[in-house]
């Protein structure tokens, strides 16, 4: 689209003006966010795929070096000929004063035999000032899609921020040039799992960032930056007693919900007996049934007459994902579809996805993971980051089955962003 404003103008045209990436940063990138393999076949026969050198190695186990281009190589055992990979690559520079960060799409072809062929194309551009304000210049993506299949024949231009443009690179170049807000904020080259433009729109929008970033309480930073419905501020009293006390908060999720229910039960806040816990797991699930059992001692009508209104309210948020389901041949996903559902699945699995009302969070979505009629665990997404928050299992354990549930949902990501664009 085109500049609307006079800052997107300058923006737009400081794009332009953005050097081509150099010989040096394609070679790092080629080298580092690409895997490197070297198949061998039963014979002991090793094919490089960088260069389709060929020689045998019986000493080699999982990894070796080409005696021709020097490469480090993964071995894999197979007769597969061909393989394909496809990376982002990020570059973190400035210009005119605004921090920018540019992502490029790697793709990577390698065949048995034959020299491996790279390419790369810058697919978008975050330009962010020092008070956190940015834009998004990016190439076209069409929207069926979700992270992958940039059209390479549009041009660099203004774009509306969409999820998919808030990219989890595989590595970024080391060498880096940043304003001087960043470099006092301080930011070391970790981005403590938080994608490049999270971390600096955080830490350039709100100040108390620096001081969880400074103080190492990074699971807090990562958490209120992808929490948007979670303000920071509510929660500042109890953190500086945790800072001051040295107490390391590891899971925030959990911290965050101890502390709504400390202050739903009007305990204090600033004493560290109760906002810094010896075992935060066994104090948080302490709560959670404290405010169950108060919740069942209330007057019975009207809790059926808020359930009613809660339900209404729901539906009226989240109508448009019912009916969304998906499975890999042995889990089984679907979307909770109403206040009574979320009640079963907060007494089932023994966490506060009920008593703590994500039902009534608009940015949140709740999905229920289950094996045959066996409830697995419940998965929160972010509606306006599609990312997932959080899953649980049985009193906010993490199940054997976790890694593959994260993997199954992102992969049906698409079918939220559909409804999503409807």
């Amino acid at each position: 689209m085109k500049p609307k404003n006079k800052f997107q103008k300058l923006i737009f045209d400081a794009s332009k003006k953005l050097p081509a990436i150099s010989e040096t940063q394609v070679k790092w990138a080629y080298q580092n966010c690409i895997e490197h393999f070297g198949f061998r076949t039963k014979s002991g026969a090793i094919t490089c795929l960088e260069c389709s050198r060929k020689w045998a190695d019986s000493k080699a186990k999982k990894y070796c070096i080409c005696p021709e281009c020097n490469t480090k190589l993964v071995i894999k055992d197979t007769l597969k000929k061909v393989f394909k990979d496809n990376q982002y690559f990020c570059i973190l520079t400035t210009c005119k004063g605004f921090q920018v960060l540019r992502y490029f799409y790697i793709s990577y072809y390698a065949r048995a035999g034959k020299k491996a062929l790279y390419s790369h194309n810058e697919v978008a551009q975050w330009w962010i000032t020092s008070d956190g304000r940015n834009e998004v210049v990016a190439r076209l993506q069409p929207v069926i899609y979700h992270g992958e299949n940039w059209s390479m024949g549009s041009k660099l231009e203004m774009r509306r921020k969409r999820p998919y443009h808030n990219i989890f690179p595989t590595c970024v170049y080391p060498r880096q040039r940043l304003i001087p807000e960043l470099k006092r904020s301080g930011y070391n080259g970790n981005f403590h799992k938080l994608t490049p433009t999270d971390l600096f729109q955080t830490l350039l929008s709100e100040n108390k960032a620096e001081t969880l970033l400074k103080t190492g309480q990074s699971a807090l930073l990562r958490h209120f930056t992808i929490h948007s419905f979670r303000d920071i501020g509510n929660y500042w009293a109890s953190i500086k007693i945790c800072i001051r006390n040295g107490y390391q908060i590891n899971d925030a999720s959990i911290w965050c919900d101890y502390i709504d229910l400390l202050r739903f039960f009007e305990k204090d806040l600033h004493n560290a007996k109760y906002v810094c816990p010896a075992d935060l797991k066994t104090g948080h699930d302490l709560y959670v049934i404290k405010k169950r059992e108060w919740q069942k001692r209330q007057d019975r009508e009207k809790a059926k007459k808020k359930a009613l209104e809660d339900n209404m309210r729901y539906r009226e948020m989240k109508s448009r994902f019912f009916g969304i389901q998906f499975t890999d041949g042995l889990i089984h996903i679907q979307v909770l579809e109403s206040v009574e559902e979320i009640m079963q699945e907060g007494d089932a699995m023994h966490h506060c996805v009920f008593v703590n009302d994500y039902h009534l969070k608009p940015d949140t979505l709740l999905l229920s993971a289950c094996i045959g009629e066996e409830r697995i665990e419940t998965v929160e997404l972010s509606l306006s980051q599609l990312q997932i928050l959080q899953s649980r299992g049985i009193c906010n354990k993490i199940t054997e089955h976790h890694d593959r549930i994260i993997k199954l949902v992102k992969k049906n990501m698409f079918l939220i962003q559909k409804q999503l664009a409807a």
